[in-house]
């Protein structure tokens, strides 16, 4: 599906989520306490024009440098404006005009708001393969968020290779999108209405990690998911056996990852100083890390948290001299909890 065609259908065809077909550009009404409180401060018209599958607001954002891919109308880039304070700062890209001119409407609404002397966000018009003719500088980012769009480009390896050249070492992508347990059709790729709906552009979930490892992003980690609903039954017989996600993964910009979980006898204290996460602190889906206990991880793990922004809310265990050899649970199947049961579309959300 070309530029064109996208831009058509986020920028005149929909003027609000409700003119969508489909569920699964929605995000579930189950989100952190502060996020909603965020929420409740954004200005209407820009929450009314909000196409998103998941919750793109990660920890430790005070101060911040975040890039958001295919921002729209800027529901991210504002809450996300509020967290990182007035000393951090929210570049959004997307390609829409129609969306981009109810971003921009609201930037003085939303500094007032937040009680900012100057605006803390910025706005640009550019498509997310060819962030490099933005003017933005390499190395520049700590954090690039994207919600529910790296489904729509027609060029995703691209988007990866941008991302990982513009994140600081040891920043991350952390990202939400539609995922397949397959892959797509060629003759579904060209349907207008299911790429516009998310659907069939979305990759299947092995050629994604292929492609996020082939990026630079080593060892890329599921943070969370869920089974989508589609409840439109001509875009279910369209679409037949395929089952869609909507996945949230975290990739850290840390050279030399391993490809698989290794032991080196190392671990990690979480100090419980996340005011968001006082009891403990989640990585991904498979790490839940209670505060105050020494917790065994493997050398990816060690590092992601030692070589990131979140270091100074851990003890580090360990010098990784000495290799104990694989961590149990690495594996290639479905990573995604698969409760479709026999009737999907008892599981969408909102």
């Amino acid at each position: 599906m070309k530029h064109d065609e996208v831009k058509t259908s986020y920028g005149e065809t929909l003027q609000g989520s409700e003119d969508l077909q489909t569920d699964a550009c929605c995000t579930p009404d189950a989100m952190p306490l502060f996020v909603r409180r965020v929420l409740s401060g954004i200005h209407p018209e820009v929450l009314s024009r909000y196409y998103g599958c998941g919750l793109v607001v990660p920890e430790v954002l005070e101060g911040a440098r975040i890039l958001d891919l295919g921002c729209g109308s800027g529901r991210d880039c504002y809450a996300l404006s509020k967290l990182v304070g007035e000393h951090g700062e929210v570049v959004g890209v997307d390609m829409t005009e129609e969306q981009l001119a109810v971003a921009r409407r609201h930037v003085d609404h939303h500094t007032e708001a937040y009680g900012y002397a100057r605006p803390n966000v910025a706005f640009h018009q550019g498509y997310i393969e060819r962030l490099d003719e933005l003017g933005l500088e390499p190395q520049s980012f700590d954090l690039v968020i994207s919600n529910c769009v790296l489904n729509l480009s027609p060029d995703k390896a691209r988007v990866l290779e941008q991302v990982h050249g513009l994140l600081k070492p040891g920043g991350e992508m952390y990202f939400s999108d539609v995922y397949a347990d397959r892959r797509i059709p060629a003759q579904l790729t060209s349907d207008p209405v299911l790429y516009g709906e998310c659907l069939s552009g979305a990759l299947y979930w092995n050629d994604f990690l292929s492609l996020a490892k082939r990026a630079g992003f080593g060892d890329p980690r599921l943070v969370e998911d869920r089974p989508l609903a589609i409840g439109n039954p001509a875009i279910e017989e369209k679409t037949g056996p395929i089952r869609f996600f909507s996945a949230t993964y975290r990739l850290f910009r840390i050279d030399g990852l391993e490809p698989a979980c290794e032991d080196y006898g190392q671990a990690v204290i979480y100090r419980g100083t996340i005011p968001e996460q006082p009891h403990g602190f989640r990585l991904d889906k498979h790490h839940w890390i209670d505060a105050g206990r020494v917790f065994p991880v493997c050398g990816n793990t060690w590092r992601m948290l030692r070589e990131s922004r979140l270091a100074p809310h851990f003890d580090f265990v360990g010098d990784g001299a000495t290799h104990y050899g694989i961590f149990t649970g690495c594996g290639t199947t479905l990573p995604f909890d698969d409760d479709y049961g026999d009737d999907r579309s008892s599981s969408g959300c909102c």
